[in-house]
C-alpha cells in the first residue's frame, strides 16, 4: 500500500473514531447537563482539554506565529459558537431534531470548500451528502417535527458553524502543526464561551462524583482526542468526505441510546441506517467507478 494511500486510511479511520465517542457522549452527559450549567461545562472542557494539550505537546509552542494565532482564532470562534448554537437549540427541541439538522454541514461543507478552494466536488460528493442527510433524517426523526427558531433555527445555524470550522481546518491546516492550531482553537473557544457563562449563569453549588467522572471523559477523549483526529483527518482528506464520515455522529449517539438505554429501533431507523451506509460506501467507492468508467 502506498504511503499516501495510508496516509488516507489512516486519516479516515481517525474522523470515524472520532464519531463513534463524540456518538458515546450523547448518553455521557445526559445527566451532567442536569446538574450543570451548559456554558459552565462548555468552559471546562475547552479550557482543560487545551491546557492537557498544552502539556502533553508543550515542545508544538515552539512553532507558534502570527499565522497560527489568527487562523486558530478564526477557526476556534467557529467551533465555539457552533456549541453555543448547537446547546441553546437543544433546549428548545428534541435531541434526536438537534442530531438531525446540526449534520446539515455535510451538505454544505462541499459547496462551501468549492467557494473556497476553487476545486469543485464530484458528483458522487454531492450524492452521497444528500443520501446521507436523508439516512440520518429517517434515524433521528420521529414525524413530528415542528420548526421555532431558537429551537430548529439555532440549530441549523450551529450547522454552518460546523462547516465553516471544517473548511477552515482544510484550508489552514494543510502546512501548519494540527496539534498546535486545536489548541488555539481551544482557547479561543474557551474565551467565547467564558463571556457567555458570566454574563448568564454562575458556578454551580455541588458536582457530584459522576459529573466529574463525566467531565473528564469529555475533557480527554470527546474534546482534545477527538478534535486532534478530526483536525489530522481533515488534512489529509477532503473536507467533503470528511463530512461524511463526522456525521455518522448522531447515528452512533443513537446506537449507543439503544444499547445503554435500551430504546427499541423501529423500521425506519433501521432504513435510515442501510441508506446512510449506501451514501458512505457511495462516496469511498467512487474512484472505482472512475476507473471503470475510463
Amino acid at each position: 500500500m502506498k504511503t499516501e494511500t495510508k496516509r488516507t486510511v489512516a486519516a479516515k479511520l481517525m474522523l470515524f473514531s472520532s464519531a463513534v465517542i463524540w456518538g458515546s457522549s450523547f448518553f455521557i452527559l445526559k445527566n451532567t447537563l442536569d446538574e450543570l450549567p451548559v456554558y459552565f461545562l462548555l468552559c471546562v472542557r475547552f479550557l482543560f482539554s487545551a491546557i492537557l494539550l498544552s502539556i502533553v505537546f508543550v515542545k508544538k509552542w515552539k512553532l507558534l506565529n502570527l499565522k497560527y494565532l489568527w487562523t486558530g482564532a478564526i477557526t476556534g470562534a467557529f467551533l465555539g459558537f457552533a456549541y453555543i448554537f448547537q446547546t441553546i437549540g437543544l433546549k428548545h427541541t428534541t435531541p434526536g431534531t438537534n442530531a438531525f439538522l446540526t449534520t446539515v454541514y455535510c451538505v454544505i461543507v462541499p459547496f462551501l470548500s468549492w467557494a473556497v478552494s476553487k476545486k469543485r466536488p464530484d458528483i458522487y460528493n454531492f450524492i452521497a451528502a444528500a443520501i446521507c442527510i436523508t439516512g440520518i433524517g429517517l434515524v433521528c426523526l420521529d414525524g413530528k417535527m415542528s420548526f421555532s427558531f431558537l429551537g430548529e433555527g439555532f440549530t441549523l445555524i450551529c450547522g454552518i458553524f460546523y462547516a465553516l470550522q471544517i473548511v477552515a481546518v482544510e484550508k489552514w491546516c494543510s502546512d501548519l502543526d494540527v496539534i498546535l492550531h486545536t489548541i488555539i482553537q481551544f482557547f479561543t473557544a474557551f474565551f467565547i464561551c467564558f463571556i457567555f457563562f458570566i454574563s448568564s449563569e454562575s458556578f454551580p453549588k455541588h458536582i457530584s462524583t459522576g459529573s466529574v467522572l463525566s467531565l473528564v471523559y469529555v475533557t480527554a477523549f470527546v474534546t482534545a482526542l477527538c478534535f486532534v483526529f478530526m483536525n489530522m483527518g481533515i488534512k489529509h482528506t477532503t473536507a467533503s468526505s470528511s463530512s461524511l464520515i463526522l456525521c455518522l455522529e448522531s447515528v452512533f449517539g443513537i446506537l449507543f441510546s439503544m444499547i445503554f438505554y435500551h430504546e427499541r429501533p423501529t423500521l425506519q431507523t433501521a432504513v435510515g441506517f442501510v441508506i446512510i451506509f449506501v451514501g458512505i460506501v457511495l462516496n469511498e467507492t467512487k474512484p472505482k467507478f472512475a476507473l471503470k468508467k475510463n
